[in-house]
């Protein structure tokens, strides 16, 4: 809703000058491939549904279950919704496309997909340093573990987490908004994104690029570091641990949370970071894929296999609904 009053607000895209201003978009992504539209589309359904189901199975055993009612899962919840939200931003749009002979988004959606794609990508790198920190503080303190992460501390780091996504989207959005873009309208991937955006551009683009970098290196590269740092002392930490056991179970805590780390900041790194030239269409496809689409899928199934109560939340969730099932069936007979 935001993003859609400075955008109305900035331009009327008719005609500006000698030029035509652009005022929609043809993605590029996945169009040299019409023979395989009716398979890419079956699998990106499939995998979209088992984000949402994934992702919702994680919220809704984290809520009926008081064991997992403490800050670790405080986050985990957080995270799925997250995921959630970050995959419904861009595969929806993708699967209409594919029964489209001309794959489109208007200029107010690709503004608006830009504003939620960069809002959730930018909070999840924060919300990931603020799992970090509860890791830190759970190994190397704790028994000051309930003080240092209290309720209000828990609540503080996560309506932070959405407060730096949002504005460092914010900014984002009103400055490419405010770019003049001449055409071609073609945009080299299946959704909207700052960078592509600026490829478009036909005026100065200096002040949407350094604000790029300087959001790249305080919401991206800032909470990497950070994860990196407390990962560095809770192994140290770790190591101090005597018994064999007590390091495995220590180390047990934060292994799922440092493999999503790992795969998260792997992909954006491998979305982003790759020189602008040199790459096909498909390798950028490819990036963009494993960031947006696959990561969301990995996390509930990293978080289910390799955290036991997160897998006894679940189980017991079926079971419920398995007997709650029964017991209707029982009823009806």
């Amino acid at each position: 809703m935001i993003s859609f009053i400075f955008i109305s607000a900035v331009k009327d895209i008719e005609e500006m000058g000698n030029q035509t201003v652009v005022t929609e978009f043809v993605f590029l992504g996945f169009s040299n491939q019409p023979v395989l539209q009716g398979v890419l589309f079956t699998i990106f359904l499939i995998v979209y549904l088992v984000t949402l189901l994934g992702n919702f199975l994680i919220l809704t055993a984290i809520r009926i279950n008081p064991a997992l009612h403490t800050p670790m899962y405080y986050f985990l919840s957080n995270l799925s919704f997250l995921d959630i939200c970050y995959t419904s931003t861009t595969l929806p749009i993708m699967l209409v496309n594919f029964f489209r002979e001309k794959k489109t988004i208007s200029y107010e959606g690709c503004l608006s997909q830009v504003f939620f794609l960069v809002s959730f990508a930018g909070c999840e790198c924060v919300l990931l340093a603020a799992m970090a920190y509860d890791r830190f503080i759970a190994i190397c303190y704790p028994l000051r573990y309930s003080i240092l992460m209290s309720k209000r501390v828990c609540n503080y780091l996560v309506a932070g987490s959405w407060l730096c996504g949002i504005v460092d989207s914010l900014v984002h959005t009103v400055l490419a908004a405010t770019l003049t873009l001449c055409g071609p309208n073609q945009i080299s991937n299946f959704f909207c994104d700052v960078p592509l955006f600026l490829e478009l551009s036909c005026s100065d683009t200096s002040l949407n690029e350094v604000t790029l970098y300087v959001a790249s290196a305080t919401i991206g590269l800032s909470p990497c570091l950070f994860t990196a740092v407390s990962y560095m002392l809770i192994i140290s930490a770790i190591l101090k641990i005597q018994s064999a056991q007590g390091r495995q179970k220590a180390f047990s805590t934060c292994a799922s949370h440092i493999t999503v780390v790992v795969i998260y900041y792997g992909t954006i790194n491998f979305n982003y970071d790759r020189p602008s030239t040199g790459f096909s269409l498909n390798v950028n496809i490819l990036a963009s894929v494993l960031f947006c689409i696959f990561t969301p899928l990995l996390n509930p199934i990293i978080y289910s296999l390799r955290n036991k109560e997160v897998k006894i939340a679940l189980r017991k969730l079926f079971e419920g609904y398995i007997l709650t099932s029964n017991s209707h069936v029982q009823i009806s007979s």
